[in-house]
């Protein structure tokens, strides 16, 4: 059993109105993207428990299900699947200057948020009270992109290459190249959510989701880049998640 999940004694105490509030918002994400305005506000009807749901990132295709499912005003591709379900949803929006999942929870200032299998393991070993309800994706999207290159055909080949990585990285996919393909701290460049350091240095690779920052090395640079999705290399955690504080 993967530990970023609750076990299912605990998900037999939740309650009847848990159950509708996760599997709603379950449902919102499973659908493709269609509106994605930012901070989009809710619904107002007193009849809907009200509902808010932070995201871990400002608006990416992936989040897309989540936005659909809202029943927004002049919107084609709402679906109200929130509204039909009883709830009330207001959707907060992350960023690099938004605090973490795991202080919004545990401030209030959010009922779910939309975390990482990582969290969740932390959050344990911390004594943090939140659980995680549901799994979007079943492979994480997180890759590691190089430039068109015959020397460059295994991530294993990245090894002494600089490389630019979050923060998050130390935390995340990092420890398993270091261990398992011999990648070192040295290597480790700041990457600020900007691709053109990587464009301009060709020895280079960065991070980035398999779903959005390929598709902006293309339209920026001009060339299809070389991907490897770190899920077939071994980092093979659930990903966008939706955590609950466990009261």
């Amino acid at each position: 059993m993967n530990p970023s999940l609750p076990s299912s004694t605990a998900v037999h105490r939740l309650s009847r109105r848990n159950f509708i509030q996760y599997s709603s918002i379950w449902i919102g994400s499973s659908f493709i993207a269609g509106c994605t305005n930012s901070n989009q506000p809710s619904t107002s009807n007193s009849r809907l428990d009200k509902v808010t749901f932070g995201t871990n990132w400002i608006a990416q295709v992936e989040h897309g299900g989540f936005y659909q499912a809202m029943s927004t005003t002049g919107c084609a591709y709402a679906t109200c699947i929130y509204k039909d379900y009883g709830l009330d949803v207001t959707i907060k929006m992350g960023g690099p200057q938004v605090p973490s999942g795991t202080q919004l929870l545990m401030g209030d200032a959010v009922d779910f948020f939309m975390g990482y299998g990582i969290d969740a393991v932390n959050a344990i070993a911390q004594g943090i009270p939140k659980i995680t309800v549901a799994a979007i994706f079943q492979k994480d999207p997180w890759c590691l992109i190089a430039h068109p290159n015959t020397a460059i055909k295994t991530l294993a080949d990245l090894k002494g290459k600089p490389i630019y990585v979050s923060a998050s990285a130390n935390i995340t996919y990092w420890p398993l190249l270091e261990a398992k393909y011999g990648f070192t701290e040295d290597q480790k460049r700041p990457y600020n959510f900007n691709p053109a350091p990587f464009l301009i240095n060709k020895n280079s690779a960065q991070q980035g989701y398999i779903t959005s920052e390929p598709f902006a090395i293309d339209k920026q640079g001009g060339f299809q880049p070389v991907v490897f999705l770190l899920a077939d290399y071994g980092y093979q955690p659930y990903a966008t998640t939706i955590e609950k504080k466990n009261n």
